[in-house]
């Protein structure tokens, strides 16, 4: 696949996929004529990092994870570390917001209600 279909498929721009690989977050794509040839494995990978990018992970520890997954010997207990510490600050900052929905809801169904002037 060309770097067009990749973007168009995930949704990102082509800078922020060819951004990615000069990071480093994702392996570097064989090139057919000087064109990249995604497969549709780094499709996958693209899209592993784009949601662990929506949800908040650092570049830096989404680095850390792909350098970790690249080494010959097993670091499972490692990347699972990674994952494991962003599912954490993912579910407090889900609490957070879901405890900040119910104060608006609140403070709304006070005004419909007339309690607020």
């Amino acid at each position: 696949m060309k770097i067009s279909e990749i973007a168009e498929k995930t949704s990102l721009t082509e800078v922020t996929i060819r951004y990615y690989e000069k990071a480093g977050l994702i392996p570097p794509i064989p090139r057919k004529s000087g064109i990249r040839n995604y497969s549709n494995q780094d499709l996958g990978w693209i899209e592993f990092i784009k949601c662990m990018r929506e949800a908040g992970l650092p570049v830096k520890s989404l680095l850390e994870y792909t350098n970790l997954f690249r080494e010959k010997f097993d670091t499972k207990a490692e990347r699972r570390e990674i994952l494991t510490e962003q599912l954490t600050e993912l579910k407090n900052q889900s609490e957070i917001i879901n405890n900040t929905i119910n104060h608006l809801e609140n403070k709304i169904q006070a005004y419909d209600d007339g309690l607020i002037n």
